[in-house]
This record gives C-alpha cells, structure tokens and sequence, in this order.
C-alpha cells in the first residue's frame, strides 16, 4: 500500500508538470502585461524556480508530516478545501451505490432465474446500454429531458443535507442516478453469472427437491453463497464512483471534491491537486480493505493470516 502511494505521488506529480502553463500564467492572465522580474518573483514565491525533484521532496516532506499543504489561489489549508466539500461527494457516492446495489443485484437475480426469456434479454440488453453511455451525456440528457420536457428541474443551489433533506434530496436524485447507472449494469451482469454458476449446484437442487419454496432456495441459499464476487465487485464500483464524481458533480455544479479538483487542474494550484488526488486514492485504498474484511462474515472458511 505504501510503495502504491508513492508511486501515486510521482505519477500525479510529473504529470501536472507535463500540463502548459502555471498558477503564474493563470494568475497574471493571457493579456496582461507584466515585468518579466514580476514573473520570476511570482515563480520564486510558488518554488516553480527549483527543480521538479526539489519540489517533489519538499512535498513528500510535507506529506510525511501531515501536512497536506496550502491552496495557492485561495490561501486556504488543503485539509479544509478537502473536509468542506467532502460531504457533499460522501453523499453522492453513498446514493449511486445505494442505487446500483439494489437496481443491479435485483435485476441480476431475476434475470438468473428467468434465463433466456423476455426479462432476461431486457436486463441484458438494459445492462449493455448502461455500461456503453458516457456519463457526461447521460447527465446532460437528464437534464434536458427533466427541464425542457417534463418542465421540472431541481433547485440548482446546494443545499445541506441537515439544513433541507427533502431538498437536498431533490437535488441529488439525478446525480446519483447518472452515477450509479453504470455500476447498477455492471452489478446486474456479475450477479446474473454469479446466481447462474450457482444455480447449477447440486446443493441447489437438493433444496428444490425437499419441497423447499423457489424464493427461500434463491434468496437464502443461492444468493448468500454467490455474494462474495457481488461483494467484491460493488467495492470496486464504489471506488470507481468516486473518481465518476469529478463528472457528474461538474455537469450538476455541485460543489464537492471532485469538483474542486477540475477547478484545481484548471487553476494550476499544483498543491491542492496533488493533495486532494492523493486524497482521494487513500480513500479508495480503505474501501478495498473493507471489502477484504467482509469476506470473512460472509464466508466463514475464509481466514487470513493462516
């Protein structure tokens, strides 16, 4: 995990440097007429003087104190550009998840169970089309077809979640359902091939042949068993809507991080990039040691460190 951070650290780092332009040309702007000894102070003051390698570990010093440094456009500390619009990404996430995981897993269990008829071609066919619309398009057409169509739009201020939840929520419904598309597709399609291999065992049809109801046979012995792939591929998915966020908050104007990122990238605050990706990353990191940890609870013969 360490050694992938790291190498993280790099990546972000030399590839915001193959980006044209610095905080210093966003700063003074493409018309303005400015000294070049203006120029060279400004660069001197962001250490863009020095070389990358110099920048590189005074950063990594930083981050190895904590510290994850100080917006250069807005004079704020990193940390609490990060924990204000945190909320709002956590809410979002937690919502397209919550979305996907009950869309995907009841679709693919009903496709599973009526293999090779109208619902299951329809599930498929729903699924295909999920994962191939790019998720800006999809947002774009939502809201079209919401305001110009139906004539109804969500308020286009934030608003808190504790401060107005209904409208908070009314906000959110559209973004969460742009986000979590994709997973639901991706979900529905494992547990479809997962519910398919297990329905097939012979245990299965033991169950069946004790008199035992189709609903208690799918959902108590068939599902449970074909969890664990399920599981591992909605952590995986909740990472990747993290990173699906950058879009979706930018076609929606919701103020969370990964909004504030493109704002960052756009604006050359190479610290606040840096930070908040690497940021981001960690959290990723912690929902895959979650999903690891679930493991066990769901299947008993698992255990490690033996």
């Amino acid at each position: 995990m360490a050694l992938t951070l790291l190498g993280l650290t790099v990546l972000v780092f030399l590839m915001l440097r193959l980006i044209p332009g610095t905080v210093v040309e966003q700063m003074i702007g493409a018309d303005a007429i400015v000294s070049p000894e203006m120029v060279a102070q400004l660069r001197r003051f962001f250490g863009l003087d020095q070389p990358w390698w110099v920048q590189y570990s005074r950063w990594l010093g930083n981050l190895a104190q904590g510290d994850l440094g100080t917006s250069w456009r807005t004079g704020k500390p990193v940390v609490r550009l990060i924990l204000e619009r945190l909320p709002v990404t956590i809410e979002l996430t937690l919502l397209a998840v919550g979305f996907a995981l009950a869309l995907g897993i009841a679709a693919g269990i009903v496709s599973a169970v009526r293999r090779d008829r109208a619902v299951d071609n329809v599930v498929r066919v729903g699924a295909l089309l999920g994962l191939s619309v790019p998720v800006f398009w999809q947002g774009t057409m939502l809201i079209l077809f919401f305001s110009i169509y139906l004539r109804w739009m969500p308020p286009v201020v934030w608003v808190d979640l504790f401060a107005d939840p209904r409208r908070n929520l009314t906000i959110m419904v559209l973004p969460a359902l742009c986000l979590g598309t994709a997973s639901a597709a991706n979900i529905a399609r494992t547990t479809r091939a997962c519910m398919l291999d297990v329905l097939r065992s012979e245990y299965i049809r033991t169950a069946a042949a004790k008199g035992l109801a189709g609903r208690a046979v799918v959902m108590k012995h068939a599902l449970k068993n074909a969890l664990i792939p399920i599981v591992t591929v909605a952590g995986l998915q909740m990472g990747i809507l993290l990173g699906g966020t950058v879009v979706v908050e930018e076609v929606f104007t919701l103020p969370g991080v990964g909004r504030l990122v493109l704002w960052s990238i756009y604006q050359r605050d190479y610290p606040l990039t840096q930070s908040t990706i690497l940021f981001v990353a960690v959290l990723f990191m912690a929902i895959n040691l979650a999903v690891d940890m679930v493991y066990g609870y769901l299947d008993p013969r698992i255990r490690y460190g033996e």
